[in-house]
């Protein structure tokens, strides 16, 4: 890799191996299922998890969405609660591939977190997964009693095309009046379909996530009529983005996904918008996922956990 990579992943990227990482999408995913199965399971005395069923409000379209809902154990009240969407590209990822991450989330914030298995790509082109997540969205809104969180207290948080699907369902709940959302996290997000050079160009690295990668993904997910593609499916693409709830927005140094993060976090501050931008000099793509392990990955998840707490708290 051209571009400087941080030395605690130096040694991480050395083992990686060329590949074409999207070229067989049922090989893709039997990876992603058989490197999940080797994690021990996530056994915490200080949370619960539990799966369960989000349905479609009466008279709207879509199926029932799983998700997993994540409980700080011995919490009373009505608590703060964060949706989640894992990353994969929209092709890749279950309730299991972000299972680590949402209950690191909710011991770390106090939080209910409820991660959200929405539809892939290429079987289930856009909107599917834009309708599976307002699905969930509402069902926690109009459940909150039952859930017991509290719905002035909501935040998104999504990783890379799960990111995108958190700012676009942000976009959508500011257009339709609700339900309320308090604060959006968008880690290394992707949000603009549109090739651009910059680190898309720069970031071309066969052995991890490159822009001949992205722009391949983006295409899989819009399908034929990428041209045409709603803002809420390509939040980069939003005239408009006054009126939304503060933003946490991260990126990385060796990430073709890092410019589109820094323009989106820009463009908020320009519509009057509150945004935190964390930079992480040197790293790649869902690097805390290839190296949990390094301090570049713990104190940056730290990061991310804080201005998540702090936003809930109301700090």
């Amino acid at each position: 890799m051209s571009v400087y990579v941080h030395p605690d992943l130096e040694p991480v990227l050395a083992g990686l191996p060329e590949r074409s990482m999207f070229g067989d999408i049922p090989r893709a995913r039997e990876g992603m299922r058989r490197a999940m199965s080797t994690r021990a399971p996530y056994d915490d005395p200080r949370l619960s998890i539990e799966d369960a069923v989000a349905t479609p409000a009466p008279g709207t379209d879509g199926p029932e969405v799983p998700v997993r809902i994540y409980r700080p154990v011995g919490a009373e009240g009505a608590l703060p609660a964060v949706l989640f969407f894992h990353g994969g590209g929209f092709i890749l990822g279950d309730l299991d591939s972000g299972d680590r991450n949402c209950a690191d989330m909710c011991v770390g914030t106090g939080a209910v977190v409820i991660a959200v298995d929405y539809r892939l790509a290429p079987e289930h082109p856009c909107p599917a997964a834009l309708t599976d997540a307002w699905t969930a969205l509402r069902w926690t809104s109009a459940r909150a009693a039952e859930l017991g969180v509290d719905p002035g207290r909501i935040a998104l948080s999504g990783h890379s095309a799960g990111a995108c699907l958190a700012a676009g369902l942000t976009l959508r709940a500011r257009d339709e009046g609700g339900p309320a959302i308090a604060f959006q996290q968008l880690l290394l997000p992707a949000l603009d379909d549109r090739p651009d050079g910059g680190s898309r160009a720069e970031i071309d690295d066969p052995r991890v996530l490159n822009g001949a990668s992205v722009a391949q993904l983006w295409e899989m997910y819009l399908g034929s009529g990428s041209a045409e593609a709603p803002a809420y499916a390509v939040p980069a693409r939003a005239t408009d983005l006054s009126g939304l709830p503060p933003a946490y927005v991260q990126v990385a140094g060796a990430d073709p996904l890092r410019d589109e993060g820094v323009a989106y976090a820009r463009r908020l501050m320009e519509h009057q918008v509150a945004v935190e931008l964390h930079f992480v000099p040197g790293a790649f793509h869902l690097f805390e996922d290839w190296a949990p392990a390094t301090e570049l990955a713990r104190s940056t998840v730290a990061h991310w956990t804080r201005a998540l707490r702090d936003a809930l708290d109301g700090k």
